[in-house]
């Protein structure tokens, strides 16, 4: 039987970010995590398909969260609440981890491909979150839209997040975001006149025969 690693994951995660940092995320090598992290390439391998999946570990749990919050919300419950709900229950993941959040955005800021996989992971939650709304009958486009709409309101708030000089809650930012979203939407009393048509050109009056 293997040696058993406690926290192993962590452990990795932790060693990577911190070897990105002092020699760079393209200089670091999966070799040198492991020894940080005291442990082998092997285990290294039972967690991660390779270094860049180290900053991306937890999506598979995100996903989950917010495909049963939505499928277990009230029935009556509207699309975008429904988003707004699971983007709040997943607040509890980044709890503590803000400092090492600050360092992912650091290392996704400096580097164009980790950029782009960032977004294919927000891009992943949107369509897993416009899936679970459609299997409780929400129709196109709002399934889609509200999905979108949400997990934009995540990226804002998880960015005013990490540079809240006041610490506050990652939910509270999400409650935010999502009130600056309905009043952006938010329809208005006012009606809009429809435009006037085009007033055709007076004709040239008929010279009178003598």
């Amino acid at each position: 039987m293997g040696r058993w690693e406690p926290n192993a994951r962590d452990r990795l995660a932790q060693a990577a970010i911190t070897l990105f940092l002092e020699y760079g995320y393209d200089r670091t090598t999966v070799e040198e995590i492991a020894a940080r992290a005291g442990l082998t390439e092997r285990t290294f391998f039972r967690y991660f398909t390779d270094k860049k999946e180290v900053l991306f570990g937890g999506s598979e749990a995100l996903h989950e969260r917010i495909v049963s919050t939505i499928a277990e919300a009230p029935q009556e419950t509207a699309p975008l609440d429904t988003v707004a709900a699971a983007l709040e229950s997943m607040a509890p993941f980044f709890k503590d981890r803000r400092d090492h959040a600050r360092a992912r955005q650091a290392l996704l800021a400096a580097h164009a491909e980790l950029r782009e996989r960032e977004l294919i992971k927000l891009a992943s939650l949107a369509s897993a979150a416009a899936d679970a709304l459609r299997k409780r009958g929400v129709t196109e486009p709002t399934a889609s839209l509200a999905a979108e709409a949400g997990i934009a309101v995540f990226k804002v708030a998880f960015e005013r997040w990490l540079e809240d000089p006041k610490a506050q809650d990652l939910s509270r930012h999400i409650q935010l975001g999502l009130e600056e979203l309905r009043a952006v939407t938010a329809s208005t009393s006012t009606t809009v006149t429809p435009a006037a048509p085009p007033r055709q050109p007076a004709r040239p009056a008929r010279a009178r025969k003598p």
